[in-house]
């Protein structure tokens, strides 16, 4: 079973994402953030996410895409379960990493297609946290446009990957598929 959970910031997808995991029993969740040495807001908002997780949870980071994809493959069926969140934060990694935001043209299709390839492949149930920004203005920057495009493209492919896809808005959940 894969679940892939959209919504704007605030929305409560990373809250919802978290409940439909067991409270009581293990789980694995895959944290994409990176840490910015220096930058307390940054590590108070890892530190929020780490404090509601249960005792039985075990984080595991996945900073870039090599960490992530394997984290991914290498989950077994009889694993328990995975909460990989969030796709938007691991995209804007890989996007520093291609240097795509200050060289126009650069993209991250190839690791757009490992991501949503090991999405597919993962053999362990999985939720799959992701940002919705596709339902606003058209961004005045050539980096907010990027990233739009790139996010919207990456949740467009993992949805045909997943087997529910759920929209949160305003806290509420909409069952997509």
């Amino acid at each position: 079973m894969k679940t892939l959970v959209l919504g704007g910031a605030r929305s409560g997808k990373s809250a919802h994402a978290e409940g439909l995991l067991p409270a009581d029993g293990p789980a694995t969740y895959l944290a994409t953030a990176r840490r910015v040495p220096g930058d307390a807001e940054w590590d108070a908002r890892i530190a929020t996410h780490v404090d509601r997780r249960p005792a039985t949870w075990r984080t595991v980071e996945v900073p870039d895409t090599e960490s992530l994809v394997a984290a991914l493959s290498t989950a077994r069926a009889d694993d328990p379960p995975l909460l990989l969140d969030d796709v938007a934060t691991w995209l804007t990694g890989a996007l520093d990493d291609a240097a795509a935001w200050t060289e126009p043209g650069v993209t991250v299709a190839a690791e757009r297609a490992r991501l949503v390839e090991a999405v597919a492949a993962c053999a362990a149930p999985l939720v799959v946290v992701s940002a919705e920004v596709g339902l606003g203005v058209v961004p005045a920057t050539r980096s907010g446009r990027l990233f739009r495009d790139e996010l919207g493209a990456v949740n467009a492919s993992l949805a045909e990957v997943s087997t529910e896809v759920l929209l949160l808005v305003a806290g509420l959940p909409l069952r997509l598929r």
